[in-house]
């Protein structure tokens, strides 16, 4: 059986967890996770989860600030990339 967390711990959990706690970023995460190197530009994020542009920028800033992905401008397009590691935290906690 895991040990508790302490206060700090479970704020930072509760972070991420708000950070995937909608259908369309769990979506959207999943389809990241599928793609070689984790990463995807928004245009084919956006045709993978049928979603607009717009919407799929909207959803990718919460994870994006809690550090579950991140973005970077190539050309006309961002990408964004899943930082494994803080979905090992999120895991990590949970089992």
């Amino acid at each position: 059986m895991g040990q508790p967390i302490d206060r700090q711990a479970s704020e930072e959990l509760a972070k991420l967890l708000k950070a995937v706690a909608d259908p369309a970023r769990l979506r959207i995460l999943a389809f990241l996770r599928s793609e070689p190197q984790c990463s995807a530009c928004v245009a084919d994020i956006t045709e993978a989860v049928g979603l607009s542009q717009p919407t799929v920028s909207h959803h990718l800033r919460r994870p994006a600030q809690a550090g579950i992905v991140e973005g970077h401008k190539q050309g006309y397009w961002t990408w964004y990339s899943l930082k494994r590691t803080r979905l090992a935290e999120l895991g990590s906690v949970l089992t």
